[in-house]
């Protein structure tokens, strides 16, 4: 049976747990200068609806630390869903490649490539969830922390899919995840009930807010992303309204005293969702965060791929 990495929702706590062990052992080796080529000889196919910095160079680099090869495909090369079908994208691809990488606008193109490909599929951001930047964001927070039970983290600003992926992992860890948005900008509520049952199972807990002040108050950790994503330009005026108050500046985290690390999935709009003095002062954990998708996604691969 193929293993797929679409939604941190169908893993429990034990197998997320494993990966992020992972991810911290193949850290070490590489730093050590002692990497295993666990991949030798496979591929991965890179679908990119949406560029990204991140997303293809960690991916790529990851493929080639562990000694296989990953194959770039941009927007204008395949237009998934427009030029060819999905399915037929999904099966075409599987008489190529060892495995496929898509991030899309669509979470329901995830969902097809899993279903119609014969070899695994990884989510590497859909308009739903984006998991493979959460299990970057719980390796983060467990190697600053030592821990993720029982630490409290507080996103502000959109319900996305960022927000989506983070209650789910910490929920599933153990954490206590306070989403503070405007109203009209809340998570998902089916993803919000899933998320509190899963808290519930494992001692956490779940709450959203729309003041953020409060919000922080007993934060370890503050997390923000942008305010308008790839595919929301016409709301940008809107937006850009809505959500100053939830701006990740020097007087808010003033207000929690508890806070050990800022975090952002970058890319970041500073001056909107985070300032400078936060970004690059000395709470930032910003870029060991970026850095560390390399690390858990490796652990992804090795994951799926390993025999």
């Amino acid at each position: 049976m193929k293993r797929d990495f679409l939604d941190l929702g169908d893993f429990d706590a034990a197998r997320i747990g494993q990966l992020l062990a992972l991810a911290r052992e193949l850290k070490a080796a590489l730093r050590a200068g002692r990497a295993e080529p666990l991949l030798a000889g496979r591929s991965l196919a890179m679908i990119f609806q949406k560029p990204s910095l991140r997303t293809r160079v960690s991916f790529e680099m990851g493929m080639y630390q562990l000694g296989g090869h990953a194959l770039y495909l941009s927007p204008d090369e395949i237009r998934i869903g427009e030029r060819e079908s999905v399915p037929d994208v999904a099966r075409v691809l599987s008489r190529y490649v060892d495995a496929i990488m898509a991030r899309v606008f669509a979470h329901a193109h995830v969902q097809q490539l899993a279903e119609w490909a014969s070899v695994p599929v990884i989510n590497g951001l859909s308009d739903y969830s984006h998991p493979c930047q959460a299990m970057a964001d719980l390796l983060t927070i467990l190697e600053k922390l030592g821990t993720l039970r029982d630490v409290r983290l507080t996103y502000l600003g959109d319900g996305n899919n960022v927000l989506h992926s983070l209650l789910v992992g910490g929920a599933l860890m153990g954490m206590h995840v306070v989403g503070a948005t405007p109203p009209d900008y809340c998570p998902d509520p089916d993803t919000v009930t899933l998320a509190e049952g899963l808290a519930e199972q494992a001692g956490g807990s779940i709450r959203l807010t729309h003041d953020p002040v409060a919000a922080v108050r007993e934060a370890d950790v503050l997390y923000t992303d942008t305010w308008t994503s790839m595919g929301q330009e016409e709301e940008a005026q809107r937006r850009n309204a809505a959500f100053p108050p939830f701006q990740i500046n020097e007087e808010l985290v003033a207000e929690g005293p508890s806070i050990a690390g800022i975090m952002h999935c970058l890319p970041a709009h500073r001056g909107q969702e985070i300032t400078d003095p936060v970004a690059d002062g000395p709470l930032s954990w910003l870029f060991d965060q970026a850095e560390n998708r390399l690390h858990a996604q490796k652990a992804i691969l090795v994951h799926v791929l390993e025999e």
